[in-house]
């Protein structure tokens, strides 16, 4: 099936800085993309683009293919967008704020009436319907920006820190909205919070410095983690020392270290390239009649991801 979201090269120039240098990917039907990346990666300059309220210096960007701007009018019939800090009109109730969102959308009188219901219904704005939008809390302005990007419905979801400001019961509501709408949408989520990649999203691409840096499902993005498949072991304080000869002994192995934690010994047997080592380990221990006291596998983290790419972007571009 064809793809939703199409970039192509975006480049995006400020006077002598490049905020965006050649980004391109795309998403297709059913797939929520998480987009991480630092303050000041390009984040938020790329989705402007793509939601066509920024112009790119070059390259290309479409919404189920239209251009945004050559056909920006198609591109934003089919778009639903939440951009940073969730403006508003302050003096607008949140009842009024919907209905006119949907009454530019050109949306029908029924029609609109019940898809103003529903969003108030899923975002749970019910009781501040009638307040001045201005006297709202963080996490209201942030559900309501988001029930405005929803109410008509669009094909093409872009979200800019959708959670952004939300307490945990709030977040966790948010994120069970997006993996329920997702099945026939695109989105894209900019976030900073890497729960956020594992609880809704499909696949992830990091950008820093305003290129793409990395990216892949969760999973293939732990499998780039320097601790990935290392060997956690918790052996008897007495058979420390011959674990740890037993351990490095062993082929592929990148470094073995240890930490005392109260009579027992946490061993941390860290492998080459990620290779699986926990069976080798496992065995040459047993072999030995080591008190072993637990035995876990380290998936790799995605933090750790983040932060080495990141930084070796920084210091590329330094």
């Amino acid at each position: 099936m064809a793809s939703l979201i199409e970039v192509e090269h975006l480049k995006k120039r400020f006077g002598s800085i490049v905020a965006v240098d050649d980004v391109s990917f795309c998403v297709a039907p059913g797939e929520v993309l998480g987009f991480l990346g630092p303050n000041g990666a390009g984040k938020s300059t790329t989705m402007r683009i793509i939601a066509g309220s920024l112009a790119a210096s070059s390259g290309a960007a479409r919404i189920c293919g239209h251009d945004v701007r050559a056909e920006a009018g198609a591109a934003k019939a089919q778009l639903g967008y939440l951009p940073e800090g969730s403006p508003l009109y302050g003096d607008m109730t949140p009842e009024g704020l919907l209905d006119f969102v949907a009454r530019v959308r050109g949306m029908e009188p029924e029609r609109r009436r019940r898809r103003v219901a529903e969003v108030i219904e899923r975002l749970e704005l019910g009781e501040v319907l009638h307040r001045a939008i201005d006297t709202l809390s963080k996490g209201f302005k942030r559900r309501l920006g988001l029930a405005q990007a929803l109410v008509h419905d669009p094909r093409v979801l872009i979200l800019d820190e959708p959670t952004d400001g939300l307490d945990p019961n709030q977040k966790q509501s948010v994120r069970r909205l997006i993996n329920e709408i997702a099945a026939d949408k695109a989105i894209i989520i900019s976030t900073h919070l890497l729960e956020e990649v594992d609880s809704i999203c499909k696949r992830a691409i990091i950008i820093a410095a305003g290129r793409v840096v990395g990216g892949g499902t969760p999973e293939e993005l732990r499998r780039n983690a320097v601790n990935h498949n290392a060997v956690r072991v918790r052996v008897g304080a007495a058979d420390a020392a011959t674990a740890m000869a037993l351990a490095r002994a062993l082929p592929k192995m990148a470094s073995v270290d240890q930490r005392d934690e109260d009579g027992v010994t946490l061993i941390t047997a860290t492998p080459q390239g990620g290779a699986f080592v926990a069976d080798a380990v496992a065995s040459a221990l047993r072999g030995a009649c080591i008190d072993v006291r637990s035995l876990d596998v380290e998936e790799g983290r995605l933090d750790d991801v983040f932060h080495r790419l990141t930084r070796e972007a920084r210091s590329h571009a330094a």
